[in-house]
Formats: structure tokens, sequence, C-alpha cells
């Protein structure tokens, strides 16, 4: 069977959603013997009322991404996926991923977690995965935690 993806993006951001969709990406990788692209993008939104030590909250919330990262790209060397590269953005995962990293990466498939977001809060801002199969110009798989039926 020939390769359907070459270059296989996931994003993760720490969350147990995020983890199962980095064994989801494995997998796939590993079946297409896929390049896989692991990106965390650093929200600033989030950071954005932040005014006192700026600096150190910006070194330590990169250090929490390249850490996180680390532990990723030796997971999936442990499980023979042989070309990984890490991506640390800073801005919005919502626009960042789907329309400027998966580009440069050329990725054929986005992997990326669902988020458990309620209905009101969904309304108002949606979710990274929503704004991901929007935006995208490659395939997505969406994965939901095992407790949603």
């Amino acid at each position: 069977m020939e390769s359907q993806y070459h270059t296989i993006l996931v994003a993760v951001d720490g969350s147990k959603t995020a983890d199962l969709a980095f064994e989801k990406a494995v997998k796939f990788a590993k079946l297409d013997r896929a390049k896989l692209v692991i990106a965390h993008v650093i929200d600033i939104q989030t950071f954005a009322n932040v005014r006192a030590n700026k600096r150190f909250i910006d070194q330590n919330v990169t250090e929490y991404a390249q850490g996180l990262l680390d532990r990723y790209e030796k997971r999936a060397r442990e499980a023979g996926i042989e070309t990984v590269e890490l991506v640390i953005e800073n801005g919005s995962p919502k626009t960042l991923i789907p329309k400027v990293i998966a580009p440069r990466v050329g990725a054929g498939l986005i992997v990326c977690g669902a988020v458990g977001m309620n209905a009101m809060e969904r309304i108002m801002i949606g979710s990274v995965s929503e704004n991901i199969s929007r935006y995208a110009k490659c395939d997505i798989y969406i994965v939901r935690p095992k407790t949603l039926k």
C-alpha cells in the first residue's frame, strides 16, 4: 500500500486529549512512514493581561513548551518515527495551526484533540479544533476524549 500522507502535524497543549491525539498521529505516521511535526502554540491571549514579571512568565512558558515537545519527540522516536520536527509558535493556535504552520510544513493531515467547551463558550469564541477544521487546506482528524459518548 502506498503512503497517503508524507507529513502529519499534531497539535499538542499538554492536555489528556492532546496526548490521545499524539498517540493517534504516531500510529498514522508509522502506517504511512510519514514525517511527524509536533507543534505547540503559546496562546498569547492567555497572558495578555499579565503585565508584572512578563520576562519571567515568557521564559517559563517557553521552557514548558520546549519540555513538552521534547517529551513528545522522545516518545515518537521510541515508537519508531524516524523524522520528527518540533514547532513552537507564539500567537493564536486557532489561526497559526491551520493557516501558517500546516502550510509551512507541508502537512497532509492535522491531528488535534477536541476541546470540551460548553455550548456558550463555543458560541462566543469557538474551539481550536473547530477553527482548524474550518480553515485548514488539508485533511483533519479530531480526537475526542474516551469519556465522551
